[in-house]
C-alpha cells in the first residue's frame, strides 16, 4: 500500500495454503484463543467487550520469542500505552490472566 507521495505504507504477504509455519505468530494466538473458545464452540454470542477482554488477557502473558515480555509490553515499549488504551485493551498482571473458558463466562 502506497500513500499518496508513493511511499510504501504496508506490505502484505499471503501465506501459501496449508502452510502453517509461514504465519507461526497467528498459530500461536489461534492456540491461546482455542483454550478460551474451545473448537466446536459458537462465537456469535461474543460482544466486542468480551472479546477485548480476551485478547488483554492473551496479549498479557509474556512469551519466550519477545525475551520473557508480553506483546503488550512490546507494543507499549514501541508504540505507548495510550494507543493501547484507544485500542481498549488493558494489561492484566500474570498472576490473574485466565485462559480459560471461565473467562467468559
Amino acid at each position: 500500500e502506497l500513500d499518496p507521495d508513493g511511499n510504501r505504507r504496508a506490505w502484505v504477504f499471503y501465506c501459501d495454503p496449508a502452510s502453517p509455519q509461514q504465519k507461526g505468530a497467528l498459530e500461536n494466538n489461534h492456540e491461546f484463543l482455542r483454550r478460551v473458545i474451545p473448537k466446536g464452540k459458537p462465537m456469535d454470542h461474543l460482544t466486542q467487550s468480551d472479546v477485548s477482554l480476551m485478547m488483554s488477557h492473551i496479549n498479557s502473558y509474556a512469551r519466550k520469542s519477545l525475551g520473557d515480555r508480553s506483546p503488550y509490553e512490546a507494543f507499549a515499549f514501541m508504540h505507548g500505552e495510550s494507543l493501547l488504551k484507544k485500542l481498549g485493551v488493558v494489561f492484566i498482571p500474570p498472576d490473574e490472566i485466565t485462559l480459560r473458558p471461565s473467562l467468559l463466562q
